[in-house]
């Protein structure tokens, strides 16, 4: 599988809130996890281009991510900013 067990807790190292392996919940770590996954998925789908499977799951990962990014956004602004920052999801 591609995300292995290490690779999920470097993720939520490096964007949990607490800065800990612990930390799976908060709305930075699963938005890191989303952006991990899609990316791959991004990637997969470039060279695979009628797995259309695969290609709805990509789109209800965006939406997750989406959601989460909103529900940031309107609880706690530099929150939001930071992560956006940190992941580059912006243009």
């Amino acid at each position: 599988m591609y995300l292995t067990k290490e690779k999920k807790q470097e993720v939520f190292e490096a964007q949990g809130r607490q800065k800990k392996k612990e930390d799976t919940g908060s709305p930075e770590s699963q938005i890191a996890l989303f952006t991990y996954r899609i990316n791959h998925l991004t990637e997969h789908l470039k060279e695979n281009k009628k797995d259309h499977s695969s290609r709805t799951g990509l789109l209800k990962l965006v939406g997750k991510r989406r959601r989460l990014l909103d529900f940031l956004h309107k609880t706690d602004i530099e929150r939001y900013r930071a992560i956006i920052a940190d992941l580059n999801l912006r243009k």
